[in-house]
């Protein structure tokens, strides 16, 4: 049985509607700044100071962090920290 195509155009109308990608957006400003310094992010994740999902941005700071580290915060039901 074949796959079914993914409807791009859907997805992004539901990851806007979502609010989902300004923060998307912001990780990815937040990556490229890094390289530009020439950072060697190798292996790390780019973690804001203060979560996105907590109301941070870039300009509340980011750092490098093993991802086990980044990714293990106590999470509630939404995904969000809690």
């Amino acid at each position: 049985m074949p796959m079914k195509q993914r409807n791009w155009k859907q997805e992004y109308k539901t990851q806007v509607a979502r609010g989902e990608h300004e923060n998307r957006m912001e990780r990815q400003r937040a990556r490229r700044a890094l390289d530009a310094k020439g950072v060697n992010r190798e292996g790390k994740d780019v973690a804001h100071t203060k979560a996105l999902s907590k109301g941070g941005t870039n300009k509340d700071g980011v750092k490098l962090q093993r991802p086990s580290t980044n990714r293990s915060f106590p999470r509630k039901s939404d995904g969000s920290m809690k």
